[in-house]
């Protein structure tokens, strides 16, 4: 019970420090620019602060864990290194068109290159999958507080959401970067103080190690059946490939001060993700060995802390999955309603003032948390809920996504055709129930139909420049990452 009591202690004082740097943050925020992208005025250290604290969320932290305890090479596969991926692959190649575009999200390329159906479509892809995800947060939260503070699952999720809700619409980017600044502190903090503690009690890693089945440290899959490694295939594109086209990330980039903020940023938040990534890998192996028959693998970083760790040192470590899962919801929630106010609303109301487009995007926040709390009730495994959320853009966004940036002949006909290929083909594989993924069959539709639609219909759909924010051609002139450091 003491335990208990300072867990709900510790969480209640946390969520008041969020929220009061919600509200201080909020004295920046007069404009839909400052809500959405900070102005784009986000400095390196808190560009890539808040970019590595938006991906390192619980799906590595506790997702990472569960896949290491169930020795699940897919899943550990996807987490970190399938995300590290996507981070360093947005800082190579995109990253200093976003900032140098100065729009507010991505589907705005789409619609300059493609129509508004395009842009439309992507929009409502991506607002899909950035719901999917935060409902597989969610359901992390409930599996936290539920296991440690013995709360219900459905309070921790409404509770622990409200909270996030409250500061984002109060402040925005500023008070999401803010307070991912602090949540990164606790939960790398709050992580190696468990490391420790587990570490100290089995008596070293090379203890842990020795005691491993052999294979455990594979990098590729066992058995090398087709089967394995189509689905090992699947996992980097889901993860690392079609992870490039998710707002929330995106968004950092878009809110960066210069282009060189915004390619380092990507770079410095992909090294700090993948290693400080194996740490949860780490502790779940660990769990191997001195919890090896858990009822609900999905708690195993919980039990761990329980069974390694003082009262005190325990609620450390709820605060930082707390600022874990915090850091990620919040700029999901932010990501989405950017979406909302700056793609969607325009079908509904021509031309929308700035002022309405601002109250949109606070009061859409509230109404995406209300559906991600669907997914997180039915939610089973963490990793797997991230890895459906980018079902969609895999199958169909990601191809013209990563055309519309690289390819001048893409036009509108060639995109069309080909997201409509590959979101039916991936619609009828699901159907079907395909042996191979049914959103790895959408992305090669999508490929092959783009590519062979858009070079048969050059003349009379001639492809639209890429634009910026003021609709001028976007000069492509050194947008590749180089590793030197720029300002």
């Amino acid at each position: 019970m003491a335990t208990q009591t300072l867990i709900l202690f510790g969480v209640g004082g946390y969520m008041l420090i969020m929220v009061a740097i919600g509200i201080y943050a909020s004295r920046g925020t007069q404009s839909l620019t400052d809500f959405v992208v900070a102005g784009r005025k986000m400095p390196l250290w808190l560009c890539s602060v808040s970019l590595f604290a938006t991906w390192f969320g619980s799906g590595t932290m506790m997702g990472a864990a569960t896949a290491a305890y169930d020795s699940d090479l897919l899943m550990m596969v996807s987490e970190p290194f399938g995300s590290g991926l996507a981070l360093l692959l947005s800082g190579l190649f995109f990253a200093r068109l976003y900032r140098r575009s100065r729009r507010l999200t991505w589907p705005e390329f789409f619609e300059a290159r493609f129509g508004k159906v395009a842009g439309t479509f992507g929009a409502l892809a991506d607002a899909t999958a950035s719901i999917i995800w935060l409902g597989g947060i969610l359901f992390t939260f409930g599996v936290l507080l539920e296991s440690l503070a013995g709360m219900p699952m459905a309070y921790g999720i409404f509770g622990g959401l409200l909270v996030i809700v409250v500061y984002t619409m109060i402040g925005g980017m500023w008070a999401v970067a803010m307070t991912d600044f602090i949540q990164m502190l606790v939960f790398i903090i709050g992580m190696f103080v468990l490391l420790f503690f587990v570490l100290d009690a089995a008596g070293g890693w090379s203890a842990i190690t020795a005691q491993l089945p052999e294979h455990t440290f594979r990098p590729v899959p066992l058995e090398h059946t087709l089967s394995n490694w189509v689905d090992y295939i699947h996992v980097w594109l889901a993860m690392g490939i079609a992870a490039i086209a998710s707002s929330s990330v995106i968004q950092r980039a878009l809110s960066a001060r210069t282009e060189g903020v915004a390619q380092n940023s990507f770079y410095i938040a992909a090294f700090g993700y993948v290693t400080i990534g194996l740490v949860p890998l780490m502790l779940g192996f660990a769990a191997t060995i001195t919890l090896p028959d858990l009822a609900n693998p999905n708690a195993v970083l919980t039990d761990l802390a329980l069974q390694h760790m003082h009262p005190f040192f325990v609620a450390i470590f709820v605060g930082a999955i707390l600022s874990a899962i915090m850091s990620t919801s919040d700029s999901i929630l932010l990501a989405v309603s950017a979406i909302v106010s700056t793609n969607l609303l325009p079908l509904v109301k021509e031309r929308p003032s700035e002022k309405l487009r601002l109250q949109v995007a606070r009061y859409a926040i509230p109404v995406c948390a209300l559906m991600a709390t669907y997914v997180a009730f039915n939610a089973d495994r963490v990793v797997q809920v991230l890895i459906d959320s980018t079902a969609v853009l895999l199958a169909a966004v990601i191809v013209p996504f990563v055309l519309c940036f690289w390819w001048p002949k893409a036009n509108r006909t060639g995109v069309l055709l080909g997201m409509l290929g590959g979101l039916g083909a991936w619609l009828t594989g699901t159907i079907l129930n395909s042996v191979i993924p049914a959103d790895l069959i959408g992305l090669v539709v999508s490929l092959i139909v783009t590519v062979l639609a858009t070079l048969l219909t050059q003349e009379f759909d001639p492809p639209r420049m890429l634009t910026d924010y003021d609709g001028n051609p976007l000069e492509l002139k050194d947008r590749f990452g180089s590793l030197a450091i720029r300002d």
